[in-house]
């Protein structure tokens, strides 16, 4: 799972993906692996980081950036003021990860960062896949919604959208 790239620091709730605590990623998972969106919580403002990481090791799920290096131009986590410096090599995280059949951007920022280092690929609506060829493999390719609050999507509505994905690629 790919996202743009973490918030300033200051904004964080732990140290781990997805740390600022007013977006909704952990909630997500929580709904669709535990039916509880406070499964991830810690304390009443903050995740924890060992239960987001123990999950993510159990699920064989990897969380990263799309983005090496970025330059924030205003102090806040909007990927609206984000200017990414240096993407990712696809190939180089690829050919670390000989298992992975499916690579998940979590928003628009994510997805047009990843499309640009890609081969020409069909970008994918949100919700939904398209494939890729990368290293002799068949990669399928998931646009799902953005796990940020300003992103207008209900929370429920956002958690059905990554419990049909995590459906599609067999983890449920």
């Amino acid at each position: 799972m790919l996202g743009s790239f973490p918030p300033p620091h200051k904004r964080w709730s732990m140290e781990f993906y997805y740390p600022n605590f007013q977006n909704d990623m952990w909630r997500i998972l929580g709904l669709v692996f535990f039916d509880d969106k406070d499964y991830f919580l810690e304390s009443p403002k903050s995740f924890s980081r060992e239960k987001a990481q123990d999950f993510c090791r159990e699920k064989h799920i990897g969380i990263g950036d799309t983005a090496l290096e970025v330059r924030r131009l205003k102090d806040n986590a909007s990927d609206q003021f984000l200017e990414v410096v240096k993407p990712i090599c696809p190939e180089e995280v690829l050919r670390q990860i000989p298992d992975c059949e499916a690579i998940v951007v979590t928003g628009t920022k994510a997805t047009e960062t990843l499309l640009s280092v890609l081969p020409p690929v069909q970008p994918p609506a949100v919700g939904s896949s398209s494939t890729f060829e990368l290293l002799g493999r068949t990669i399928r390719l998931f646009r799902m919604p953005s796990s940020s609050r300003a992103y207008p999507r209900p929370l429920a509505s956002k958690a059905d959208a990554y419990h049909n994905m995590f459906r599609q690629i067999g983890m449920i």
